[in-house]
């Protein structure tokens, strides 16, 4: 604490010498004996001190009657090859035939399942004794699903929550996330 007020005191002295050397160091006033101009006296205009013909206020139309020469142009073609050595590649007669795109990568299960997914739509779910019900539609039909149920016949329902529901899909184990929307197609 000793120290903090010892740097506040320097500084204190600082700002005290600064204030002093601005008052003291500055310049002086000081007054002119003659004015060099009186007050109310007409100024001196600046006058044009070349003796020659005045050029400045006439306009020249003179100028406009004279003939300018044409212009004989340029005789370089802009188009010529820069490297004239170097041979130009004639234009195949025929179109070249590009090979066909390679066929998509087969769909993997897990996109196979979402798109049989979104052919349901969540309706709403309901939460009984600890255990969640989903309800969804599909061609005008509800249907129920619990933990542990199938749907479709191929895929199992891992878990339930309120947003999401995680199925399991049969043949390889891996588990699809698919979230819930209230009256909204199943999508990823």
């Amino acid at each position: 604490m000793n120290r903090q007020k010892v740097v506040l005191a320097l500084l204190f002295v600082v700002l005290v010498c600064a204030i002093a050397y601005g008052f003291l160091g500055g310049p002086k006033l000081r007054k002119a004996e003659k004015l060099k101009f009186t007050p109310g006296m007409a100024a001196e205009t600046y006058r044009r001190t070349s003796k020659g013909p005045d050029t400045g206020t006439r306009l020249r139309i003179d100028l406009l009657d004279r003939e300018t020469p044409r212009f004989s142009g340029f005789r370089r073609n802009i188009f010529r090859p820069v490297f004239s050595s170097m041979p130009v590649a004639a234009m195949p007669a025929k179109p070249v035939k590009l090979p066909p795109p390679p066929p998509p990568p087969p769909k993997t299960p897990a996109q196979i399942a979402m798109e049989e997914m979104g052919r349901f739509t969540f309706l709403g779910f309901m939460q009984r004794e600890n255990r969640k019900t989903v309800f969804l539609s599909r061609d005008n039909q509800i249907f129920l699903f619990r933990k542990g149920d199938r749907i479709a016949g191929k895929y199992d329902v891992a878990e339930i929550s309120d947003n999401m529901m995680t199925i399991a899909l049969t043949p390889g184990g891996e588990k699809v996330v698919v979230p819930l929307t209230q009256n909204r197609p199943l999508v990823r």
